[in-house]
């Protein structure tokens, strides 16, 4: 079952459970899906999914950010409930320990010796590890441990 399939058949299991969030979260990310669809001119694969799924998640971080500076709490925690739902799709990310190990790695593989080859650093951990690492975390650890 492809990703997309696993989508839409969890709308329907949130329609006949009367879980309107889930359904509303999931039918917005297969909006986008179809649109998706058209713009490329074939069926999305499972890797356009889980950019989309990745785009829905930090959309809705940055709301969260918004919505909690102007006080709105009820808008940012309908935020956090549908951030927690898209995760449920996604392969679970590296603990900022994990990700350390990785960093210290990368930067003696590519023998990087200072922080303006951070970008280099950066491309090579999102390109070897794609959904697999937060790159601000990335970036982060990077700086922290680069000269």
């Amino acid at each position: 079952m492809t990703l997309r399939q696993q989508l839409d058949a969890d709308v329907k299991t949130a329609m006949k459970s009367g879980d309107n969030l889930t359904r509303d979260t999931l039918r917005m990310i297969l909006g986008h899906l179809k649109k998706l669809d058209v713009d490329l001119g074939r069926d999305v694969t499972d890797e356009d999914v889980l950019a989309t799924l990745n785009g829905g998640v930090k959309t809705r971080q940055q709301s969260v950010v918004e919505f909690a500076k102007a006080g709105r709490e009820e808008l940012a925690a309908k935020e956090r409930a549908e951030i927690e739902i898209l995760r449920r799709y996604l392969p679970k990310q590296l603990g900022e320990d994990e990700t350390r190990a990785l960093v210290k790695k990368l930067i003696a593989e590519l023998a990087v010796t200072s922080k303006a080859d951070i970008g280099r650093l950066m491309k090579e951990a999102m390109a070897r590890h794609k959904g697999l690492v937060d790159g601000k975390l990335v970036q982060k650890l990077a700086a922290e441990l680069l000269p």
